[in-house]
């Protein structure tokens, strides 16, 4: 009785029309307390809900959908130093000195010094009495980070909220040299020994 009755419902949704996208239920229907094949398969069907009804209230699938998009900040200055984890201290009392870094003494030469480099300002260090090393309870002391523009390392500072002065940079041009003005006539470049 239950698999006749199966056949019927899923024969009368195809005759009607019904949507094809729907699933053909494989369990069977109880149909011994029920005289009447249609009402008990009626009672077994289930409520198509869609999103919107599903969430009983409006403000609710708004909520849903606001969580789904991207977390903003609202700032005057956009602090990012805020949210970081650091410490209040190590925010509003650090100065930070951007410069651009000196000239290798080794023979890489002008290599590597095109860009501008932040690092902050000391604080209190003492003696390791263990070993005799320099310590100190600043975890910043020893952060250098990199920037291709002057403008980038501003940037950075304002968003993490630190105070920071500009070491102005001065560029020297180099002065032509060859190896022939070793020994130039009217230079007395070398020089005797006795």
């Amino acid at each position: 009785m239950g698999s006749r009755a199966l056949l019927i419902r899923n024969v009368n949704r195809f005759i009607n029309n019904a949507q094809p996208c729907q699933h053909i239920s494989s369990s069977s229907v109880l149909t011994k307390d029920m005289a009447d094949v249609e009402k008990a398969l009626q009672i077994h069907e289930p409520d198509r809900k869609t999103t919107e009804t599903f969430f009983a209230h409006k403000a609710e699938f708004q909520r849903k959908e606001a969580m789904k998009g991207l977390i903003t900040i609202q700032s005057e200055e956009n602090n990012v130093g805020i949210a970081s984890g650091t410490p209040e201290e190590h925010i509003k009392t650090r100065t930070v000195r951007i410069y651009k870094p000196a000239k290798n003494a080794m023979q890489s030469g002008t290599d590597n010094i095109n860009f501008w480099q932040i690092s902050f300002d000391t604080r209190e260090r003492w003696e390791n009495p263990l070993m005799g090393w320099c310590s100190s309870g600043d975890p910043l002391q020893a952060l250098r980070v990199n920037f291709e523009t002057l403008e980038e390392a501003q940037e950075h500072c304002k968003k993490m909220g630190w105070k920071y002065l500009v070491q102005s940079h001065h560029d020297k041009d180099p002065m032509p040299r060859s190896y022939g003005t070793n020994f130039s006539w009217d230079k007395r470049t070398r020089v005797s020994t006795k």
